[in-house]
């Protein structure tokens, strides 16, 4: 007696058996390698579960979740409103890219060193407000690790330079320069007494003085130099810079980028600044910029304009490196497990958004790896 099964059953069990094992990315002949995550032995009911969660309304926001292991694409999945093309807009993600520019430019001898001090650079600048000898003293070290002196911290409301405030003025950079020197109330850890000697505040207007810093030291647009030195090498073929109403580029904020491309410049980092055979970045400095530098919280550290993080994995905490933006967006670097993990959202401004990626590495990626 022989037994037919119908062929929808047919169907889903072939479906079935093939999202356990997985399926790799597609092959788009852009530089990616590709490798089939359930065949690598990665557990695929964890991408599932992520799905689900995005599907049903859970998770809120995601646009896309992307895995590199090990140099390959192992995972590659869009939601909402996301797609392979889409340009997300990555908030803050872009202090990073900054502090990578501001490495490839003292790699070219056109910065000295992180120890340069940041005012001269601005000397045809109109003279600045609130004078101070200190301010004058401020080293490019200072801002990449957000603790100048200058009274600037865009969690609080009240700060002189909250983001908030600069957008609103004509003259972005003539109102970081212009920021008073901060003091210290009791209640606050002076950097003489904070851990590495710096008291952290995160401080966009900083962030985007080093990129026209970058500007002024290349004699080209930050996104022009990016261009050449950063995206042209990685082969990123298309992104959107945002502008200063005096046409400088903004470094602190607000670039957009394909989550594929997103992943590169993660890799970038895992991979000691090389993509593929191509050293694009020193070995030196992105080893500086991934060395804590800075307290920014208890649960969190800081390097050169990107955070890092510990997610328990396996009985222990392991420190993750992360480039940061409103909204949930994230690009996670592991070189631990040689693992990049990039996920964006469009959650801006909500309250739920970074614990929501934050738990869609720690709970799916993490627990997923082999």
């Amino acid at each position: 007696m022989h037994f037919r099964i119908p062929a929808l059953a047919a169907f889903l069990l072939v479906a079935l058996a093939a999202r356990a094992q997985g399926t790799a990315p597609p092959q788009l002949n852009d530089g990616w390698k590709v490798a089939d995550a359930g065949r690598s032995g990665w557990t695929m009911s964890r991408f599932a579960e992520a799905e689900n969660k995005i599907a049903d309304g859970t998770w809120k926001g995601t646009t896309s979740l992307l895995v590199v292991h090990r140099g390959a694409l192992v995972y590659e999945n869009y939601f909402n409103e996301g797609g392979r093309n889409h340009l997300n807009d990555t908030r803050s993600l872009t202090k990073t890219v900054t502090a990578m520019l501001i490495g490839a430019a003292i790699d070219r001898g056109l910065i000295p060193s992180v120890q340069a001090r940041v005012f001269p650079w601005f000397k045809e600048h109109p003279a600045p407000a609130n004078p101070d000898p200190r301010k004058q003293a401020i080293t490019i070290e200072d801002l990449l690790t957000m603790s100048s002196l200058l009274e600037c911290n865009d969690e609080n409301a009240f700060s002189s330079g909250n983001e908030e405030r600069m957008y609103v003025t004509e003259d972005w950079i003539g109102f970081a320069l212009g920021l008073p020197v901060k003091g210290f109330p009791p209640w606050e850890t002076k950097p003489a007494d904070s851990p590495h000697g710096r008291a952290f505040a995160y401080c966009t207007a900083g962030s985007f003085l080093l990129g026209a810093l970058v500007e002024r030291a290349t004699g080209k647009h930050l996104d022009t130099f990016s261009g050449e030195v950063l995206e042209e090498p990685l082969g990123i073929t298309k992104s959107k810079w945002n502008f200063a109403p005096d046409g400088t580029a903004m470094g602190g904020g607000g670039t957009r980028f394909r989550s594929r491309d997103l992943a590169r410049l993660g890799e970038l980092l895992r991979n000691q600044g090389k993509w593929k055979d191509a050293q694009v970045l020193p070995v030196a400095w992105v080893r500086a910029m991934l060395s804590v530098r800075a307290q920014a919280r208890d649960d969190a550290d800081y390097g050169y304009q990107i955070w890092r993080f510990r997610f328990p994995h396996k009985g222990k905490e392991e420190p993750v490196w992360a480039m940061s933006g409103n909204g949930g967006n994230y690009v996670f670097i592991a070189p631990q497990f040689e693992l990049v993990a990039v996920i964006t959202s469009s959650a801006y401004n909500q309250r739920f958004a970074h614990p929501q990626s934050q738990a869609i590495f720690r709970d799916i990626v993490l627990k997923a790896m082999p």
